[in-house]
Order: C-alpha cells, then structure tokens, then sequence
C-alpha cells in the first residue's frame, strides 16, 4: 500500500514508491524535458532533524551502502522534512554519468572509506513529493519542479552541493527533445524523459504521463544459469543464461551474454551465483542445446542489466553486453516486452 509520506517530528518520511515511465516517442507541447540519468532510482526521505534514509526503486533500505548521501540534505532543508525522487549516479573523471563505477558500490553494503573517497556518488534530484508541510503527490509536476528549483540555491550555497544536484530541466518552444536528444547523445548521456506539465505523480504505476526515450537499448533480465569458461576466463563465468517473466508467470529464455564483462565483475558473479545452484533448468521452455549442454543453472533471484542491439523474431537479445548486476529491482518484476504490433 502506497501512504502519504508521513512528517511527524523527528520521523523520518516514509517512502514512496517510484512512478515509472513508458519508453515511446518523445511528445511536443506541454511537457517537460529531462536528461535520463544512468544510474539507480532512489527515494531520499530526510526527518526534520536531518535523520535520512535511502529506498531503492524494489523499497529496499540502501542507507548504509550511500553514507555520503545520508550526511548530505540536512542544512538546505533548513529543518524541513523532504521526500525527494531522484537517481544515485557515479561520475566519471569527464563529469559523466559512469553505470561501471557505480556497480563497484553497489557490490559493498557497507563501503569502507576508501571506496567512498575513490568513488564517490551524487544524488540527482527530478522530483520532490513532500517539503515541510506540503504534500506534493497530487501536485501538478509543474509546480514540484518549482518547489524542487527553489531548492537550488540552498543546495549550492551549502557542501551538499558535492553529493546532491538538482538537475535542469526544458520547457517552452525552445525546447525541442530532438535537439536535447542530440545533446545527450553528444555528451554520453542514457538519453530524455519527458513529462507532462499538469501531471500528478503517481506512485508505483508505469505512466504515460512520464515518457523515456534511451539512446542505447536496455533490458533487465533473470539470471537462470550459466556457462563456464574457457581460455582466459577457465575457471571463471563464460556467458550468462537470461531470462523475463512473460505474462503467464513462466520465465522465458531471452539469450545468453558472453560480452562487456570485467575481470572484477566475473570473480563477483562466481561468488554470488555457486550458491544458488540447482539441478534443473529454471527457464519454462528448453534453451538451445548449444548452451544447456555445459549449463549450471542456478535459482533466479539475481537481475542484470543488457545492452542490446535489438530483438529477434523468436524474442531473444541481438548482440547483447553485459552492464551490471541490478539489486534494486525484484526478479519477478522482470517482464517480456510484447512483440511489436
């Protein structure tokens, strides 16, 4: 059940779950343009006395492994409870959004210092859903975006500017999402979100009110087993056996992923999966024989993140690459996209 964020004194808020957006074309009109940030969907939710806590996009408690981002909100709130919408990103020495980077925090709940000095992470703001005393839920998005820009000022005038951005955002004529999708192109970043001036948020529903165009095709997937490796990677993970949910509750075969692994990310799959064995396939169709033959199939209760070219006839990932595990997503969340009409 989604609540109204509570803000009695000294609580802490409680958290709201994400509004998600629909990939489709980018509308023109009365909407809002926004960059897409790579990086993963946090709600920061911060008590009148500065207490905050962290909850990933599934509603797990992510504090201890961001400590950075629990010291930060507390002097531009000047005492105000917030719950703010937002994505925890890593940047790159060029000042990009790095989704490499941020999987080496993710990996550790609770980072020792120098993870943190070498890695750093900042929280991108996009939303706020409660400041004070006002609850902004049924808010038109146009007004929480001014509510979250008065806050600008205050974050940069404070060392939270270091951990917390509130990023821009384009509306009027001038804002064309075809040139803001070539500006995000240009700079490497995931690509635009555009919302709908007059609309409200809506808490764990995926909205047409919100629309997503990435740059690079992403799917999330099941992990259902895997293939050991040879050569270079003997002893190791060789490629990875996916899988999604379809509509009838049976996990579906999408591909296997041999690609964008580094030697870290190898040694941590390793470790992650050996437990989770298990003597059969999980997948509800047989895999092709090529890969079930040397298969070690494992329970699905870990998600990766696959950058692919784009679907085959038979529904499954053309040219995939591995980009990293997701531990704020559920398994059974993880659904086959349908067919194109």
């Amino acid at each position: 059940m989604v609540r109204t964020p509570s803000h009695a004194a000294g609580a802490v808020p409680d958290a709201v779950r994400p509004i998600l957006a629909t990939d489709a074309e980018l509308p023109t009109g009365a909407w809002a343009y926004e960059y897409k940030w790579d990086g993963y969907r946090c709600c920061l939710r911060v008590a009148r006395d500065g207490g905050t806590r962290l909850a990933s996009r599934n509603g797990n408690d992510v504090t201890s492994t961001y400590p950075e981002l629990a010291d930060a909100p507390g002097p531009p709130l000047h005492g105000r409870a917030a719950v703010l919408d937002g994505e925890i990103v890593a940047l790159n020495e060029a000042g990009r959004p790095d989704f490499g980077l941020l999987q080496s925090r993710a990996q550790r709940h609770r980072p020792g210092a120098d993870l943190v000095r070498r890695t750093p992470v900042t929280f991108f703001a996009f939303d706020v859903l409660l400041l004070g005393r006002d609850e902004l839920l049924g808010e038109p998005y146009e007004r929480r975006r001014a509510v979250l820009d008065g806050l600008a000022g205050d974050v940069e005038a404070t060392d939270a500017a270091e951990r917390i951005a509130i990023p821009p955002h384009y509306t009027g004529p001038r804002a064309s999402p075809d040139e803001l999708l070539g500006v995000a192109e240009r700079n490497g970043l995931e690509g635009l979100v555009a919302k709908r001036l007059d609309s409200p948020y809506q808490p764990g529903r995926r909205s047409r009110l919100w629309i997503k165009k990435p740059l690079v095709k992403t799917q999330e997937a099941v992990i259902g087993g895997w293939q050991p490796g040879d050569g270079r990677r003997s002893g190791t993970v060789g490629s990875l056996l996916l899988g999604a949910y379809h509509e009838d509750g049976a996990l579906r075969y999408i591909g296997h992923v041999g690609s964008g692994f580094t030697a870290a990310a190898l040694a941590d799959l390793l470790e992650r999966l050996t437990p989770l064995a298990r003597p059969t396939s999980p997948f509800a169709e047989p895999v092709p024989r090529e890969h079930a033959r040397t298969a070690r199939w494992v329970e699905p209760r870990l998600v990766g993140d696959i950058a692919f070219r784009a679907w085959t006839r038979d529904r499954r990932l053309r040219q995939p690459s591995w980009r990293g595990l997701r531990p704020d997503r559920d398994p059974g969340t993880i659904a086959l996209p349908a067919p194109p009409g």
